[in-house]
């Protein structure tokens, strides 16, 4: 008996030796990738599409949309309305209309008093300049500044420099009444008869003239008495 219990042991002893030979020849298995469910799919897809408008952004803030501003270009002497006539035929034949929107010349009415009578004329405020609105860019600048007639924009040679909006506002949008001005041809010590307002039909003798008013003082009898009035250019009549 005692044999065979040895020999029983020496076999199991045999097995697991051989069990043992053989779990270490075995090959280690591969682990086998993770199958994605369907939720971790669906976050992939969203961190991917994240990581690309993350990438789009900055690229987005940068793209500014050009902004249309006044610019002012010097002409020849004389020759500001034939450069707005010439400026807006190269605009139309060279369709440049979605880059260059308007152009003007700032005019003011000069009313003129001579004799007693009114005589109107349209004078420019900034002899020698245009105004044009539009989006500066190669193409612009070429059509503007190879117009027959102007000289140069202002600002320097490669960069022009846009008018300020405040000063734009108040040349352009202007109303008549804020543009009107009289000119009277008359001086010191002209006499002048007063044709309207309370001073009506009196005489009176010239002593300041002050142009940029469009006002005069003068010395008138009142009474017997030498008395200095204030006058505007059309409530008089030089004599």
């Amino acid at each position: 008996m005692a044999q065979e219990e040895n020999e029983i042991v020496e076999h199991l002893s045999d097995m697991e030796l051989g069990q043992e030979g053989i779990t270490a020849k075995k090959k280690p298995e591969k682990s086998k990738p993770e199958k994605k469910t369907k939720a971790k799919s669906e976050e992939d897809e969203e961190k991917k599409e994240n990581n690309i408008t993350e990438l789009k952004e900055p690229v987005q803030e940068h793209e500014k949309t050009p902004k249309k501003r006044w610019y002012i270009v010097h002409t020849y002497s004389g020759h500001e309305n034939k450069v707005k006539v010439n400026l807006e035929k190269r605009i139309e034949y060279m369709n440049m209309a979605d880059k260059i929107f308007r152009v003007e010349v700032p005019q003011k009415t000069v009313t003129k008093m001579k004799d007693g009578k009114k005589t109107d004329r349209e004078e420019k405020i900034f002899p020698g300049y245009v105004l044009v609105e539009m989006i500066m860019d190669d193409d612009s600048w070429f059509v503007v500044r190879h117009t027959a007639g102007v000289t140069k924009f202002v600002g320097s040679t490669k960069k022009p420099i846009p008018a300020k909006d405040s000063e734009i506002k108040r040349i352009i949008h202007k109303t008549p009444n804020q543009v009107t001005k009289v000119e009277l041809d008359v001086k010191a010590g002209d006499k002048v008869r007063i044709i309207s307002g309370p001073f009506s039909e009196f005489i009176g003798d010239i002593t300041e003239v002050y142009p940029d008013k469009s006002k005069l003082r003068a010395m008138v009898s009142i009474f017997g008495r030498e008395t200095p009035v204030e006058l505007e250019y059309k409530q008089i009549q030089k004599i």
